[in-house]
């Protein structure tokens, strides 16, 4: 037969009194103690290669894809957000190149590298960026124009560096020939020239480019005629009078 249960009112005042004590002891001591700060945590070194494929199991793509998640995520972490120009960027970039060597053909390390890791108000690491950008561009320049050409603008336009951007421009011009790479790309050295008011050398670049046959597109060749009168009128003005 279970026990009868003993009305509240029997239990001694004393008691009462200790439970009270023991939970104003209780909100105290939680009140009193230091807020718990979250520690960034840094980005790890890279696997090496041979490491990422042996645990890729024959399937590189889709562990490519699941190494750019970790990456891209690792800015958020538990009760922070870690800032990009707090980011070691050489080990971001070693990170990079492992998910380029797994799915080649990919695109997000170099969209990553350069509008999002080369977006930060640091020009040190915005250019460590867009060096990287340019140096697998190399690889692959029909497929990785787009990215090289963001770099040439964001050279020109964030940085300021005209002949930075006017290397990258010249590289597109040279090296991505493929039938998918659009003619504004192919035409973005002649911009960054009269940027640069090298109105000879855009001239001479259009004047090639309309000489070897490069541009068949009647629109475009209507175009480039335009900005070679335009380069033209540019040349003019900017000639400076005899006293």
């Amino acid at each position: 037969m279970a026990a009868a249960q003993k009305p509240l009112h029997v239990v001694p005042r004393g008691v009462w009194l200790l439970l009270v004590l023991a939970l104003l002891l209780q909100v105290a001591w939680q009140a009193g103690r230091p807020p718990a700060h979250a520690h960034a945590r840094a980005l790890p070194p890279a696997p090496s290669p041979a490491a990422l494929q042996l645990a890729a199991l024959g399937e590189p793509v889709a562990l490519a894809r699941l190494t750019m998640l970790y990456v891209q995520g690792f800015d958020e972490q538990a009760g922070l957000s870690v800032s990009w120009r707090d980011l070691d960027y050489e080990t971001v970039i070693a990170w990079l190149a492992r998910v380029l060597a797994l799915d080649p053909r990919g695109q997000s390390p170099l969209l990553a590298a350069s509008q999002v890791y080369g977006a930060v108000s640091d020009p040190v690491r915005t250019r460590r960026m867009l060096d990287f950008v340019h140096a697998r561009f190399a690889e692959d320049p029909n497929r990785r124009w787009p990215w090289l050409a963001h770099a040439a603008l964001v050279a020109r336009h964030r940085l300021h560096d005209l002949p930075l951007a006017l290397s990258y421009a010249r590289d597109i011009r040279l090296h991505a020939t493929g039938p998918g790479v659009p003619d504004w790309a192919q035409q973005l050295e002649i911009f960054v020239l009269e940027d640069m008011n090298e109105c000879d050398a855009a001239r001479t670049l259009i004047g090639g480019m309309l000489a070897s046959g490069q541009v068949s597109d009647p629109r475009e060749l209507a175009f480039l005629a335009r900005r070679l009168d335009q380069i033209g009128e540019c040349k003019q003005q900017n000639r400076p009078t005899r006293p």
